[in-house]
């Protein structure tokens, strides 16, 4: 039999494309392993669907902290349980998604003449894959402007995006949110980790908004507000299986600009105002992202700087009036789900 191992971490963003690619390999004959942190998300949205293997893994961090003399230490614990790791499972390709995790599980493949697949879904490519990239044999890419940083390796194949979000229920994202499906909704999400500059707009601001909207929260691990007490507004800190319903009730969506969350909101075809990450507190990806989408017509944008309650209402404002305009425009798009062509390069090793 066949055999692959899947590795990727530190966010759902990291984790979700394995899922879409996950039926498949499945279907095509392949016994599909997941290398991954002890404590990541990686371990919890994995479960039990598949063999799960943790390893040590060191944050590979761009700014001074007294960790970064202790973690290349851990990288090198982690090379030393993915050699071992690999030596048993014996895989005829490793898939990597990035992610700090990943890199030692890239070196340990490439020691082991493992032919190692990576995938970006950002415009630029993050530290992890850079740092991989002398180790993989290609590197998928969901923006054809990343191939000016990867050069040679790079194909351009869009992003995996799981069957499953295209077959939500309106009905049942109302009914698990208790909210009337006939009233405009608005979905904010943060990431897996949450937004604390979206957080605090949207709940000191509540009264105003749910006048007009319905608001389903995703607020991130460990930030709920049990003290709020509002009918039209629902919060979670994470959601999988409902994820499909709740994109299905949500009329307009206010989000982080992670590759690839805005990559499924233009599979669905979903109205969306984007706040990236701003260059303090991340490499810049986000903000290259939301450019790109802005332009292609598909996304509002609203830096975090200029985010307020009056940029927010103007957005909800423009969408309201145009929002059959940037429906139309993804639509229309030419990129499409990246699944099969991620697939291809696979079962090609």
């Amino acid at each position: 039999m066949k055999k692959i191992v899947l590795t990727g971490g530190g966010t759902a963003g990291h984790v979700n494309p394995h899922f879409a690619l996950l039926p498949h390999l499945q279907k095509n004959g392949w016994d599909v392993h997941y290398i991954g942190s002890h404590d990541g998300i990686e371990r919890q949205l994995v479960g039990e669907q598949i063999p799960y293997y943790p390893i040590s893994a060191g944050k590979l961090r761009r700014y001074f902290d007294l960790k970064n003399f202790s973690d290349p230490f851990r990288v090198l614990k982690g090379l030393v349980d993915s050699l071992k790791i690999l030596r048993k499972i014996k895989p005829q390709v490793v898939f990597s998604k990035g992610g700090f995790v990943t890199v030692p599980v890239v070196m340990a493949a490439w020691l082991l003449k493992i032919p190692v697949i990576l995938h970006e879904s950002d415009l630029t490519p993050g530290l992890a894959n850079r740092l991989s990239l002398p180790f993989a044999k290609e590197i998928c890419l969901t923006f054809p402007e990343t191939l000016d940083y990867v050069k040679e390796k790079g194909i351009v194949t869009g992003t995996p995006i799981r069957a499953e979000i295209l077959r939500g229920s309106k009905e049942k994202g109302a009914e698990l949110c208790g909210f009337n499906p006939l009233v405009r909704t608005i979905l904010v999400m943060g990431g897996s980790q949450g937004s604390a500059v979206l957080n605090k707009v949207i709940r000191e601001n509540l009264e105003l908004l749910t006048k007009d909207y319905q608001i389903v929260h995703l607020c991130g691990q460990g930030n709920l507000d049990k003290g709020i007490k509002n009918v039209r507004y629902s919060q979670f800190e994470y959601v999988r299986d409902e994820l499909a319903d709740i994109f299905a009730l949500a009329d307009v969506i206010l989000s982080r600009a992670g590759a690839n969350a805005i990559f499924e909101f233009l599979a669905l075809s979903k109205p969306n105002i984007l706040v990236p990450l701003s260059e303090k507190a991340s490499r810049g990806d986000q903000i290259m992202n939301a450019k790109s989408f802005a332009k292609q017509g598909f996304s509002l944008v609203i830096t975090e700087e200029d985010f307020s309650i009056d940029t927010l209402l103007d957005s909800l404002n423009t969408l309201k009036n145009e929002g059959k305009k940037y429906i139309e425009s993804m639509k229309n798009s030419q990129i499409t789900d990246g699944t099969e062509n991620v697939l291809a390069i696979i079962e090609k090793n």
